[in-house]
């Protein structure tokens, strides 16, 4: 057997464990937006389309931000410090993506800044207790 040759289970973007974390922080943002719609009187089951375009800019944002920012590399996606910076910084600069996405003419409404920071703050809380939930436990079997 090659000494040299050695999987870890963190082979790439395909592995088990990036995969739930990607999942999960896109199931993060959909609830986000889900809950923020519901607030307002929404439903998304009856409007299934506004719904899936006030979504499809900030999962724009975060896929981008986040494969750039490396947040699901394994050395910060199981260690509960580097989470945090990584995802307060993708975060950040995945809703400012997503809120410049929206404000183009392909999507429908603009926001008001009270919106772009309960958006911010309120995403960030739950992006943040979803990775460092998860970078806690899988970072204590990595």
């Amino acid at each position: 057997m090659n000494a040299a040759v050695r999987s870890d289970g963190w082979s790439g973007v395909t592995d088990r464990r990036v995969l739930v974390l990607a999942i999960g922080d896109l199931v993060a943002i959909v609830a986000l937006i889900v809950i923020g719609q519901l607030s307002h009187d929404i439903d998304p089951v009856t409007d299934p389309l506004a719904s899936l375009e006030s979504m499809v800019p900030f999962l724009i944002g975060w896929l981008v931000i986040s494969l750039l920012a490396g947040v699901y590399a394994r050395e910060i996606a199981t260690s509960v410090a580097r989470a945090a910076r990584s995802t307060t910084v993708a975060w950040i600069a995945a809703v400012n993506v997503g809120l410049i996405i929206r404000s183009t003419p392909l999507f429908d409404g603009g926001s008001g800044w009270p919106f772009n920071l309960v958006l911010t703050g309120s995403g960030l809380v739950i992006l943040l207790a979803w990775r460092l939930a998860y970078a806690s436990v899988v970072g204590s079997d990595a």
